[in-house]
């Protein structure tokens, strides 16, 4: 570990210990997790504080963590059971604090925000996550009043997502139409989604209508030519 990441660490244990849930340390990265009650404190401190002066919000994500760490997916490397893990579900989980985190738990939240924020003056920087406490009512505190940046940011999260960022100015869809239904980033929103739109030429507008496509399962054929997948035909010509 370099001995800057180290200083920081040091610096962010020292000055936010009432507010740090977890630190960790990975590829020289720090990630930071917080309790969305303590979200707005500790970023204001992050950037005012001197010893940090993250200036800037490079960036900020929604997470949805519905089944990760599932039996199905937890591997790795290539498996021979590739199909069965695609097509049917083992279960609906929850993952649980281990470092790194393989299983979940019911108790845990589902839905995290993710920021990765920038300080020019001391070349540091760092990745804060916040877990919300309502599975059915996602919501973090805006940080729109200390980055500027974080506006459509935040917007973004809230449509792919579903996350409520309390006290943003202009909380409405960004990506998606304003009719839209649902929050495409989700773990259990449909690959086909709910509804479709097209022209109707006797009302003369684009309307919306339930989804024509049948739902498929998008797991990859794999076509192998060696002498157990020969046709018949195939075996006549050769004899």
């Amino acid at each position: 570990m370099g001995k800057r990441i180290h200083q920081l660490d040091t610096d962010l244990q020292r000055v936010l210990s009432a507010s740090v849930q977890r630190l960790n340390i990975e590829h020289d990265e720090i990630t930071l997790t917080v309790k969305a009650e303590d979200l707005a404190e500790v970023m204001s401190r992050l950037r005012d504080d001197p010893e940090f002066a993250f200036e800037q919000l490079v960036d900020l994500s929604g997470v949805d963590y519905l089944e990760y760490g599932v039996g199905e997916w937890s591997t790795h490397a290539a498996t021979s059971e590739g199909f069965s893990r695609g097509a049917e579900k083992a279960s609906f989980g929850r993952f649980t604090f281990d470092d790194p985190p393989h299983s979940r738990t019911l108790e845990t939240p589902r839905f995290a925000v993710v920021y990765h924020l920038l300080s020019v003056a001391c070349n540091h920087r760092l990745r804060v996550r916040a877990f919300c406490e309502d599975d059915n009512l996602p919501m973090v505190p805006s940080v729109h009043h200390l980055w500027a940046s974080a506006d459509w940011y935040e917007r973004e999260a809230f449509d792919l997502y579903g996350i409520i960022f309390d006290g943003h100015p202009d909380l409405r869809r960004i990506l998606t139409d304003y009719g839209f239904t649902g929050h495409p980033f989700r773990k259990d929103f449909p690959l086909v989604g709910h509804v479709e739109v097209r022209y109707d030429p006797e009302q003369k507008r684009v309307v919306y209508q339930p989804v024509s496509i049948e739902p498929r399962i998008t797991v990859p054929k794999v076509i192998r030519d060696d002498h157990r997948f020969e046709s018949g035909e195939e075996k006549e010509n050769d004899a």
